[in-house]
């Protein structure tokens, strides 16, 4: 092995394994045909769960996929064929499909637990590189990720055909999403412990300020009573409000600070709805802290003041609510 390896070697090395493994998974659309159409009936069909299973690199690109299947609505677990045939295989029921990954598709444990799978009769997807292997032969449907070659130079190390396998799983995971109508609230609730989850299950109303943590002036107010209230409440601005609690506009510290460049007056006697933002953006309580945050990104804000069907004023949402909900 040569030590300390050129640069410009490293670069054109990584982009042939690149380009190599592009290559093979661009292949793969000529093979979405009626046995992967078959695959999805099966895998819809399914009245228990989808049972992975794949030794050495196929199996960790098996428990990806099942991952992958999981999260998103289709139940589905990772075996390992060589615990299978040790007691394992009592978690295979009558009411599965399993889906077997093998390059070679003459993968010894998996071969030895065929005759049981079989006689579950329960359909069996291959997802291999071999059609005329034993797997393919005895598979209910066959999924051809064959490959050319590996990017490994060698030609050994599982490179390129466990990333063809990996992406023909995703392609089965994301034709069964749409097919079952899976939504984005579905996923959140599958993910609830990550900020991708709490983006797609926190709503406004789930952080918003309400009652007296809501800063608020009336029109009749001043610029000083408006400072006051921004100061007690602490979240940079106020809002105003008539009598009936119907949002008029928003005073901000950024309001403030124009005002005292052009010079204005005293702020003792200064109407805040001279100086207000009239017709300022306002949030329904249902909203999605992922869309508000979105808002308050694409407007450049970190306050959104929220209101009720009325339009009356019922919260307001800081950009440091979400920061400390961890959405952001």
């Amino acid at each position: 092995m040569t030590p300390n390896p050129d640069d410009q070697v490293i670069k054109r090395l990584a982009r042939e394994v690149i380009d190599t493994e592009a290559e093979a998974v661009l292949a793969l659309k000529n093979r979405i045909d009626e046995q992967f159409c078959c695959a999805c009936h099966y895998l819809l069909g399914c009245q228990g769960r989808i049972v992975v299973i794949g030794m050495g690199k196929s199996g960790h690109i098996g428990g990806k996929i099942a991952a992958t299947l999981a999260s998103t609505g289709s139940p589905a677990f990772f075996v390992h064929p060589g615990e299978a045939s040790h007691g394992d295989l009592g978690m295979i029921t009558r009411d599965d499909v399993v889906i077997a990954l093998s390059n070679s598709g003459e993968t010894p444990e998996i071969l030895t637990i065929l005759p049981l799978i079989k006689r579950l009769a329960i359909p069996l997807i291959v997802m291999s590189g071999n059609s005329k292997s034993t797997l393919a032969l005895k598979a209910s449907v066959h999924l051809n990720v064959s490959v050319e070659q590996e990017a490994c130079p060698l030609g050994l190390a599982p490179t390129t055909s466990t990333t063809v396998a990996l992406v023909m799983g995703d392609a089965l995971a994301v034709a069964l999403l749409q097919s079952r109508g899976f939504t984005r609230d579905d996923f959140a609730r599958s993910h609830p412990g990550g900020v991708l989850g709490r983006r797609l299950l926190l709503k406004t109303v789930d952080l918003m300020h309400t009652g007296d943590e809501i800063p608020s002036v009336t029109q009749s107010a001043f610029v000083s009573d408006a400072l006051l209230e921004m100061t007690t409440k602490k979240l940079g601005m106020t809002a105003i409000v008539d009598n009936q609690k119907h949002v008029l506009g928003l005073f901000t510290d950024g309001d403030l600070r124009r005002m005292f460049e052009k010079g204005s007056g005293d702020i003792h006697s200064i109407p805040i709805a001279a100086v207000m933002t009239p017709h300022c953006i306002t949030i329904t309580p249902e909203l999605l802290v992922a869309e508000a945050l979105q808002i308050m990104e694409t407007r450049k804000i970190t306050t959104l003041l929220t209101v009720d069907k009325n339009k009356r004023l019922i919260g307001a949402l800081h950009m440091h609510d979400l920061i400390r909900a961890g959405v952001v």
